[in-house]
């Protein structure tokens, strides 16, 4: 086919099959030039790929294997201009949807959590009925952070603008202003606290419906994962979220999605890449 994907060697665990081959298409958006606490999530998707060597290929959870039972092609990381937001996604909303109109599943590591405006972006312009499922421990509906609209902290609010209400659906939130809270409970979003009750509701009343599938890693508990911006305690466990994540992309109908907020450095033991690297394959798997 013809378009400017390139084919990437330094790839996620297994994931080398040739673009025209694959039907997933996994690439990294190294970017946290909004992140409001601690910064470093620009490291997620490169450290993610070196750490998957550490992992097998296969999952005893779903009796599958990502060298045998997947054709999925690792595209790279994109090359951000940092201290740029609005460029930053419209790069982001282009190689996603290269990647959607050649029939394939884009597949993002973030990088901070703004960098799911750009793939929503595009994903919407082809799919005008699409529905967000999110699992975080933030809102992220603010109007706005210190003055600037495109930060981490609104990113939902910015998708809400392109999807309008009833089209949201969040789980894990325990942390958040108020107003974003009551905001949402006047019908803007479908807003589950602290847990994932109430998902298979969700995927019921959203059959049939394209979804775009956002995971910020900060919804596990910094007990399980402290390598993150802006860690909140309460959080699930990798059990809790492996199993609703997998039960999200075998049974919902994801057109695309991401796995971002993995920040390395704050976690010198490499547990928490090492989490994102088993979430990551067991999504891709189910996927």
């Amino acid at each position: 086919m013809s378009n400017n994907i390139q084919k990437n060697y330094q790839t996620f665990l297994a994931c080398d099959a040739d673009f025209a081959d694959a039907n997933i298409v996994l690439f990294g958006a190294p970017y946290d030039s909004s992140t409001s606490n601690r910064p470093g999530a620009r490291f997620g998707s490169s450290f993610i790929r070196a750490d998957s060597y550490g992992l097998e290929t296969y999952s005893p959870y779903q009796e599958r294997d990502l060298a045998t039972d997947c054709q999925i092609c690792d595209s790279g990381d994109l090359e951000l201009p940092f201290g740029d937001s609005a460029q930053t996604l419209a790069a982001i909303a282009d190689h996603t949807g290269q990647i959607l109109d050649s029939g394939k599943l884009p597949f993002m590591l973030g990088g901070e959590h703004l960098v799911t405006l750009g793939a929503v972006r595009a994903t919407a312009e082809r799919y005008p009925n699409l529905h967000l499922l999110h699992f975080d421990a933030h809102t992220d509906l603010r109007e706005e952070y210190l003055g600037v609209t495109l930060s981490h902290a609104a990113v939902i609010r910015r998708c809400w603008e392109i999807l309008g209400d009833g089209r949201i659906w969040q789980f894990g939130i325990r942390s958040g202003e108020r107003y974003e809270f009551e905001w949402a409970a006047a019908g803007h979003t479908h807003l589950q606290k602290f847990d994932f009750n109430g998902l298979e509701q969700a995927l019921a009343a959203c059959q049939g419906q394209p979804i775009y599938f956002t995971l910020d890693l900060d919804v596990l508990d910094p007990g399980v994962f402290p390598g993150t911006g802006t860690p909140e305690p309460g959080g699930v466990g990798f059990l809790q979220l492996m199993q609703a994540a997998v039960q999200v992309c075998q049974k919902a109908q994801v057109v695309a999605c991401d796995v971002n907020e993995l920040a390395p450095h704050y976690d010198q033991s490499g547990v928490s890449t090492a989490v994102a690297c088993k979430i990551v394959r067991e999504m891709l798997l189910a996927l």
